[in-house]
């Protein structure tokens, strides 16, 4: 394990950790230990976890660690913890969707993504936090409360999948599963000054029991390190008989984390400050942290252009706004539990409900238009540049602090402005953490890529991280 004086454990990144249980100079016990052992100590303060499974976690371990004494070949992530979003189903383990609603819920099968990470050798602690259903970029929820910012409590860490992000953050976990329908990895990864991939539709199975009927919602992986994320993904990825979506692999011999090892080529990339998205005004330390990215790429030798016009045409916003409502009409809600729903969740689907079915046609037909026009027409372009969010990190009751659902949802649409329409496009996009706050805060930038093509992101992401590393930063209660 090569490591310096005083590094502990959760100093190491997620494939060093991995490196060390083959190499018998960790078990994966105790690595599973270390991590409880943090949950324990600090996850009061932070609202990370929903749901923690120490027995399971520690029977895993215990497993683990005979594979590694009987020798032989063991998978490339075995005995390295890691939680999964609340939002999948895991057998036998609670799983509530943030929702007070399904608080007693325990599903009988696993999601394909937890059968894949299993079998890449991770171990579950259990749950992370996510706000109800997934809908708002933070989270907060009747269960556990919010999941707080590791950098500065007071904050929201993001969402949905804000309960992943604190916890690699703050050293719980070296890495995390989330998921994204609008935001809700790259949202959170920026707030928590993490590496986060939204992957292309198709990249990670949806099955076997998610709806994919608009196509936005997709899974991947929170990290402090480029190599991390990419070999989460390697794990994640791959199709499962009879998903509606399958993104091209990538050429055979090929892996996402051979990528990161590998230097990008000199890139065309088009930038743009623009959401279309009225009101949608730009923080001055959002603004920054925009333009420090695009000199940084610059100085690597790449070129960068401002886009020749806006990209986002103004039908989008009210085509995918419909099409998020309509999500919320399909929820497991019997209908003597509406009543504790969330104000957001009531809003969306009070206002599903109203909408007609030529409506709803009509959005997703929208959407599929445009996305086919965006990709056309930003096809000279081999990534592109954005802001993730338009404001810093808010705090806790910021977005619902009234009670106002209908208000709640006109916050998020300014503040979560650039993200979505890569839900809408399939297109992979990242958030970089490459920019903090002189106040101490990391602000995410994005890189989007062309379809199928996390290859070029994860190598230009990778090369970002060397010219300016990032994983040595951690907050004050690292």
């Amino acid at each position: 394990m090569t490591s310096s004086p005083g590094t502990q454990l959760h100093d190491l990144t997620a494939l060093e950790q991995a490196a060390a249980v083959r190499a018998k100079e960790v078990s994966p016990t105790e690595l599973v230990e270390h991590s409880l052992a943090r949950i324990e100590a600090l996850d009061t303060a932070l609202g990370a976890f929903l749901t923690v499974t120490p027995d399971r976690a520690r029977a895993a371990a215990a497993a683990a660690d005979q594979a590694v004494l009987a020798g032989g070949d063991l998978p490339p992530l075995h005995g390295v913890p890691t939680a999964i979003k609340d939002l999948a189903n895991t057998a036998g383990v609670r799983t509530t969707f943030g929702s007070a609603v399904l608080a007693d819920f325990v599903p009988t099968v696993d999601d394909a993504v937890v059968t894949a990470l299993a079998a890449a050798g991770t171990i579950s602690l259990g749950k992370t936090n996510t706000p109800e259903f997934g809908f708002p970029c933070y989270t907060d929820n009747d269960l556990a409360g919010p999941a707080r910012c590791p950098w500065e409590p007071s904050l929201l860490a993001g969402g949905s999948s804000g309960g992943a992000a604190a916890a690699v953050a703050a050293g719980l976990l070296p890495f995390a599963h989330g998921s994204d329908g609008g935001g809700s990895i790259r949202i959170p990864a920026g707030i928590n000054g993490l590496f986060g991939i939204k992957p292309s539709r198709g990249r990670v199975s949806n099955g076997p029991l998610s709806s994919e009927t608009t196509g936005l919602g997709v899974q991947g992986p929170l990290a402090r390190t480029v190599r991390d994320a990419a070999a989460m993904l390697d794990a994640m990825a791959g199709p499962v008989l009879g998903d509606p979506f399958w993104a091209s692999p990538p050429p055979a011999g090929e892996t996402f984390l051979g990528y990161a090892d590998r230097p990008p080529g000199r890139l065309r990339i088009g930038r743009y400050l623009d959401s279309g998205m009225p009101g949608a005004d730009l923080d001055p330390e959002v603004r920054a942290a925009f333009e420090d990215a695009s000199v940084l790429l610059s100085d690597l030798g790449h070129e960068v252009e401002d886009l020749p016009a806006a990209p986002l045409t103004p039908e989008v916003f009210p085509a995918f706004e419909v099409v998020w409502a309509l999500s919320a009409t399909t929820l497991p809600v019997p209908p003597s539990q509406l009543d504790r729903l969330r104000p957001l969740t009531r809003f969306l689907r009070d206002r599903g409900l109203a909408l007609s079915a030529r409506d709803a046609m009509q959005a997703m037909f929208t959407l599929r238009v445009f996305a086919r026009r965006f990709i056309q027409a930003t096809t000279r372009y081999d990534v592109l540049l954005a802001p993730i969010c338009t404001l810093p990190p808010q705090p806790v009751g910021w977005f619902d602090g009234d009670g106002d659902g209908a208000a709640d949802f006109e916050r998020q649409k300014r503040y979560a402005a650039f993200p979505a329409v890569y839900n809408v496009t399939g297109q992979p996009a990242v958030s970089v953490p490459l920019w903090w706050t002189a106040g101490g805060l990391p602000i995410g930038t994005m890189l989007v890529g062309r379809p199928a093509d996390e290859a070029t992101l994860i190598s230009l992401s990778a090369q970002l991280e060397e010219a300016r590393p990032w994983a040595h930063r951690h907050p004050a209660l690292w």
